[in-house]
Formats: structure tokens, sequence, C-alpha cells
């Protein structure tokens, strides 16, 4: 009888234990999912993507970053971060977190550096909201390596690009820049919409550079200098050698 109690004893005691391990894996897990999902927005140097497009985006509305918006976390976009945090009185640690994310994509902006303050509100929305799906296409290839002659994912001119990207959508476009000018039908510039073909004088008289308009001003083209990124069409380079759009969808 007593080895009896002396074994229920034992097996009651083993049940606590286990229990009492469940219960601790159980809590251990919860923490550990609890603290993945605070942690589940970062970005920081050497990340690259559409995420970092927009930020660069609306960074560079707000007259915080000053390069060209190419979707890749770099040193600029890290200085350009810092000073936000500064202005958030936050720690300028360059890594964005989700306070920060929120507070460029979504919260309320804080002006930018004395000089170049603008309208928080007047930030622009993501590039990939209320685009065009041709533009969105066009945005799964930021970042690919300028080639010359190259119409692949391996490597993109401007004018191969903006052909890979259409004909990604069923349409057909001529090969080169000053072709495609002649294609579709004139657009003014204060009429442009997503999707469109905008057309610059480069290095030679006539349509030498294409890209495809994005939004407020923007468009992404394939960049002999840094690859497919996002530019502004009032930017000192570009405004100047604005030629013409064409839409041909």
């Amino acid at each position: 009888m007593k080895g009896t109690v002396i074994m229920k004893t034992r097996r009651m005691s083993a049940w606590r234990h286990w229990g009492v391990m469940i219960v601790i894996v159980l809590l251990l897990n919860a923490f550990n999912t609890a603290n993945a999902s605070a942690a589940s927005v970062r970005y920081a140097e050497g990340d690259e993507g559409l995420a970092v497009a927009t930020m660069q985006l609306k960074l560079k509305q707000l007259g915080y970053y000053h390069d060209g918006i190419t979707g890749k976390y770099d040193r600029q976009t890290a200085a350009a971060v810092k000073e936000f945090q500064r202005s958030l009185q936050l720690t300028p640690d360059g890594v964005v977190n989700e306070t920060v994310y929120q507070a460029i994509n979504g919260g309320k902006l804080p002006p930018g550096p004395a000089g170049k303050e603008k309208n928080p509100a007047a930030s622009v929305a993501p590039v990939s909201r209320n685009s065009a799906p041709v533009v969105k296409t066009a945005m799964q290839y930021l970042g690919t390596p300028y080639r010359f002659g190259g119409a692949a994912p391996g490597g993109f001119d401007c004018s191969g690009y903006t052909s890979y990207v259409f004909g990604k959508h069923g349409l057909k476009l001529p090969r080169t820049a000053d072709v495609q000018y002649k294609a579709g039908k004139p657009v003014n510039r204060t009429s442009l919409q997503p999707g469109d073909l905008v057309f610059f004088t480069t290095y030679e008289p006539g349509a030498s550079h294409v890209g495809i308009y994005t939004d407020q001003g923007h468009f992404i083209h394939a960049s002999s200098s840094k690859g497919v990124m996002i530019s502004g069409l009032d930017e000192s380079y570009w405004k100047t050698r604005y030629l013409g759009a064409r839409r041909v969808l």
C-alpha cells in the first residue's frame, strides 16, 4: 500500500513538472511572438525594395533626402533617416523601426530641414497606390542594373526596360526611345497619368531617353548611372531635358 502511494505521488509530481514546463514553453512562445511582431518592421543599410523606395520618396518630398529614388537603403538614405529621427527627437541611428516607419508612411510628418520645409499634408502616397498596373510591374524591377542593349531583368537600357514592362501587359513597343516617341498619342505634361511614357533629350537630339510616369511628378526609368530608379521631372537635369509624353495604353 505504501509503495502504491509513493508511485501515485511520483506520477502526480511528474505531471506537475511537465505541466509547469508546458506553461513555460507557451509563455516563451507568446513572448517571442510578441517581440517578433513588435520588431517586424526594421530597415537598415543593405536593405532594398519597394518599401525603401517609398520611404526615399517621402523623405525627398520633405527635404530630408536629396538623391535618386533607387529602392536601395544606402549611406545617403541612412543619413536622411538620421536627420528625420533628430526631428522627432529620436536616437539618430539610421535604422527604421516601427515608430519611424509609421511616422514616415502614415503619421504626421515634421517639416524638413530649414530652407527646405514643405507641408506634411503634401507628402505623396506610396508610388504603388492608385497607380496603373503597368507601374506596379515597373516597380518590381527597381534596382536592376543598367546594361546597354539590355531588355531583360538581368539588365536594362531605357527603352529595353519600357519595352519589357509593357510587354508584360500584352503591348509590344518599338525597341528604341526615338521610335517609341512616335507610338500612342501625345500627352500634355499637366495631364500625365500613371503609365504614360515620358521622353527626354539627353546624349543626342530628339527622344534619346524614356521612362514611365508614376505619379506626383515622378517617373521610373533605367538610368545609365544607377540602373532602374525613380526620378523627378522637376529635378534640374531632367527638367531641362524633358521632351514630351505619349499615352500608349
